[in-house]
């Protein structure tokens, strides 16, 4: 079986356990008086100049095979028909093989006018990046970093040397804005710092909670050996604290366990200037079909607006500043981290 095709049936019996992660561990708190009506919310945000109309997008997920290109194809729709961005799988396999090209550029060509979003591996190059741009004519780039799916995949990378240096160098060279995304692993602040270094003004903590890839890339191993890393990393919460240092110097995006649109306002109340939804999309479209999944993201705008007047906060910029009570795992990590969560339960 082709390897993307595998990850996507793997990825889909993931979904079918609804799971708690650390998202349940946020609260806020509550205030009595609100000065806020419906005509002054706006859901919109930008991220490096790219302007959404909601602050969640449809994140990197697939391509690569005939099988991928058909649910490619039906994500590109509900992008259309929602007006969210939308980020396709690794472009690479399309370089290895042109004749599966298709399976990606059928995203611009079912959505020409939408926010685009091509992605590769930190490991290739600058010039095989501005291909993958050229290929779907993209708004946008992503550089993802996965060591652990890697070391687990049977056929995967184990040499990491070059990746810094790739990633500076695509940074320089391509056209677009660029975002460096984990891929369920979560990030510490030390990580979001050498990203800073490199010339990096966008990061997707993509922290665990959400498909994992190690247990993806485990159950493709004879012996599955390495079960013990399907949970391994941050979670997204988590991610998202160790983030707080630089919410003010790098534009912030959060992805990995993201549910609902109670979640996606968890992420942004927590810094994030967007919301990558991979798994809970994909799974809507492969088990209930575009035009459900098209209703779920229509209804998750109403919620999100609902949220927003239930804070009081009139824009995605002052969502951001709610206060947050922290509890659980996500508390006793900040607290051997030196994390100060006094300062979002009182700002």
């Amino acid at each position: 079986m082709n390897r993307k095709d595998e990850h996507l049936l793997l990825a889909k019996a993931q979904q079918h356990k609804p799971k708690e992660n650390d998202f349940d561990s946020v609260s806020f708190v509550h205030q009595s008086l609100v000065s806020i009506s419906d005509d002054q919310i706006d859901l919109s945000t930008s991220v490096l100049g790219l302007e959404l109309e909601v602050p969640f997008y449809i994140n990197a997920m697939t391509g690569g095979s005939e099988k991928t290109k058909v649910f490619n194809q039906q994500l590109a729709m509900v992008a259309k028909a929602t007006g969210l961005m939308m980020a396709t799988g690794s472009v690479s396999a399309a370089l290895k093989d042109p004749s599966v090209a298709d399976s990606y550029t059928i995203v611009r060509e079912e959505n020409p006018d939408g926010l685009v979003l091509a992605n590769m591996g930190a490991g290739r190059s600058a010039e095989d990046a501005q291909k993958m741009i050229d290929l779907l004519q993209a708004d946008a780039f992503q550089i993802h970093i996965n060591v652990p799916q890697e070391l687990v995949m049977p056929e995967g990378e184990h040499d990491f040397e070059l990746w810094e240096d790739n990633i500076r160098e695509t940074i320089q060279a391509v056209d677009v804005p660029v975002i460096v995304k984990e891929v369920g692993f979560g990030m510490a602040h030390e990580t979001i710092q050498k990203l800073l270094d490199l010339g990096v003004q966008a990061v997707d903590v993509s922290g665990r909670g959400g498909t994992s890839f190690t247990q993806i890339e485990n159950s493709r191993r004879k012996r599955h050996e390495l079960f013990y890393l399907n949970d391994w990393g941050q979670s997204t919460v988590i991610s998202l604290l160790e983030a707080q240092p630089f919410v003010d110097d790098v534009t912030l995006l959060a992805s990995g366990g993201v549910r609902d649109a109670f979640d996606i306002f968890k992420a942004v109340s927590l810094g994030a200037n967007a919301v990558g939804i991979s798994g809970t999309i994909l799974n809507a479209v492969m088990s209930d079909g575009v035009d459900a999944t098209i209703e779920m993201v229509e209804d998750w705008k109403a919620q999100l607006r609902t949220l927003y007047a239930l804070t009081g906060k009139a824009t995605t910029k002052d969502v951001q500043k709610n206060q947050l009570i922290i509890t659980g795992a996500p508390k006793d990590w900040a607290e051997l981290r030196g994390i100060d969560l006094r300062k979002l339960a009182t700002r």
